[in-house]
């Protein structure tokens, strides 16, 4: 989840529902698309009252182009509810967005009716501001039953803090690998996406022993992976103990599950398996147009992200198959806060928006894959194929992926942790030469840097 509050408030609704034939476009729209802009005076961001025709304005918070306004379930809501307006205001990056909500949170003013949260935020919500936040576990409408375990908890406040239920899931990030069919038959790999998942089934160890086997037979400058980082994020992703205990203290220096990650990880830099780039960046993106490696780790939102970066030519060429494990990156809640003017109304409009058939028209519409497991039943999900990677079955493979992530403990300074790991350390291996003990000793240098100020 490494990235997601950089990439998903622009990516994280790229366009991959079946039959999507503008996919391209659309995906391509989204990476520039930040919605509207913050209202000038926050005081105005609260709901309202008292329309000449009686009208109530429920307003909506968010960061980037989240989607919920786009696929177009605002109206539909106020076709259904003739006395509710829903406005809303998007700030472009969550990194900017975060802080004023906290700020808006501490003061009690500025909020919107409901505001939306980041995963790599959420923990801290659930630690810090629970009790001024509605328990939407006990709104109107809402099922617990119909939402992924793991989902639930991580909006769920410790019992030390109430228990209350405060952020309703939106979407998830659940992670398959993605693959170029004609670099695997050229180095002699079997390109059929059950086959290819059988290669690595169960065991991150055997994607390394696949990425040697591609080796042997690719030749020079055909790399494995995109990146080290990229596969620590996708097997720290898959892991139910990562960088907090169950009492909430920092635990990534003791945790064998990390070291294990890094150190993995590391082997595909110093196995000359990795193509040394950091994600995200305009080296990476032409990587994939240019076919300067095989795999990458890729959530469900990054299917539109790769079909944009790898052009026309991509098609056909690249796959999607199972990862070893099932694991998740990126995903939003929905929370509303009690100091808002419509509290009661805020939170039905909450549970509907979150509930499963709008979770699956979201991803019909948008390619958010569903937070909520009852719609992994529904036609849009159960039958969702992308014809630009050969026709895969994408609501089969990623709902398989949701339901098998772990239940996992999440921290307040997760992204502090997991971006130092990935920048700091396990760059300098992937670049810059150094051992993984180098790296792993500067990465943990800058984070116990970053968590004492």
């Amino acid at each position: 989840m490494r990235a997601s509050a950089r990439v998903q408030a622009n990516v994280r609704r790229t366009l991959v529902s079946a039959g999507a034939a503008a996919a391209a476009a659309a995906a391509a729209a989204l990476l520039l698309t930040g919605c509207s802009s913050d209202p000038a005076d926050s005081s105005e961001r609260g709901g309202r009252s008292g329309g000449k025709d009686g009208t109530t304005t429920l307003t909506v918070g968010v960061f980037g182009a989240f989607g919920l306004q786009e696929a177009g379930l605002y109206d539909e809501y106020t076709a259904q509810n003739p006395g509710i307006r829903i406005e809303q205001t998007s700030i472009e990056r969550n990194e900017n967005y975060y802080p004023q909500l906290l700020t808006h949170l501490g003061t009690g003013s500025g909020l919107a009716d409901i505001q939306a949260v980041e995963v790599n935020n959420i923990a801290e919500i659930t630690a810090t501001q629970a009790d001024k936040l509605v328990d939407l576990g006990k709104a109107p409408g809402v099922d617990r039953a119909a939402y992924l375990p793991w989902k639930w908890a991580q909006g769920t406040a410790s019992a030390a803090k109430g228990g209350a239920t405060v952020g309703l899931g939106t979407d998830i990030g659940p992670q398959g690998i993605c693959y170029r069919k004609d670099l695997f038959e050229a180095a002699g790999l079997p390109t059929d996406r059950t086959a290819v998942g059988a290669l690595w089934a169960d065991d991150w160890n055997k994607y390394l022993e696949a990425g040697k086997a591609y080796k042997a037979k690719a030749g020079a400058g055909k790399a494995f992976v995109d990146s080290a980082s990229g596969v620590m994020a996708a097997v720290t992703g898959s892991s139910a103990q990562r960088f907090y205990d169950e009492q909430g203290k920092v635990a990534y220096k003791t945790n064998p599950a990390v070291r294990g990650a890094f150190d993995l990880a590391a082997s595909f830099a110093t196995e000359g398996l990795s193509a040394k780039l950091q994600q995200f960046t305009p080296a990476w993106d032409q990587g994939f147009a240019n076919g300067t490696f095989a795999t990458v780790s890729c959530p469900a939102w990054m299917l539109g992200y790769i079909q944009d970066k790898a052009g026309p030519a991509g098609k056909d060429k690249w796959d999607v198959a199972r990862a070893p494990k099932p694991g998740n990156w990126g995903g939003s809640f929905l929370v509303v806060p009690k100091a808002g003017k419509h509290a009661e109304e805020a939170a039905k409009l909450a549970a509907w928006l979150t509930a499963p058939a709008q979770q699956a028209r979201l991803f019909e519409k948008r390619g958010s894959f569903p937070s909520a497991s009852a719609a992994y039943r529904l036609p849009a999900v159960s039958g969702a194929r992308h014809d630009y990677f050969g026709g895969a079955p994408i609501g089969e493979i990623f709902a398989r992926a949701a339901e098998g992530v772990p239940v996992t403990v999440l921290g307040p300074k997760d992204l502090v942790i997991a971006q130092n790991l990935a920048d700091i350390g396990m760059l300098q291996v992937d670049q810059k030469g150094r051992t993984p003990q180098e790296g792993w000793d500067a990465a943990v240098k800058a984070i116990d840097n970053a968590l004492d100020q």
